[in-house]
């Protein structure tokens, strides 16, 4: 991370001061991202207002967001049973090379003492 420092974005029309340990440029990117989606709720409808706007922004992030989580832990929930049935399927085949190797001496053995005979 880098050092914590102040960055300016420019909202609506308005600046804004914020204090992050991000870079400047994925902040401008955030600030610019923000500003379009408030600017076009706004030309959407010409009685939204700047307020209600950003409201509705904050809550569509918040969607995002929460979805986006819920989508992480749900691949995070398939990776883990993916690596269990992984390793179950790596156990039973080393059980399986054990039970052939044990029989293939099994065999070697019979062969041997039908030869003898």
């Amino acid at each position: 991370m880098d050092s914590v420092q102040k960055v300016t974005l420019n909202i609506c029309g308005t600046d804004y001061v914020i204090t992050t340990d991000e870079t400047p440029g994925y902040m401008q990117e955030l600030g610019a991202q923000v500003d379009a989606r408030i600017r076009n709720l706004m030309n959407a409808n010409n009685r939204t207002s700047l307020v209600m706007a950003s409201v509705m922004t904050a809550l569509m992030q918040a969607d995002e967001a929460k979805k986006a989580t819920q989508t992480a832990d749900n691949l995070r929930k398939q990776l883990k049973s993916f690596f269990d049935d992984n390793n179950r399927s790596r156990s039973e085949t080393e059980n399986l090379r054990r039970e052939v190797a044990r029989l293939k001496q099994d065999n070697e053995n019979l062969l041997r003492k039908l030869a003898e005979r």
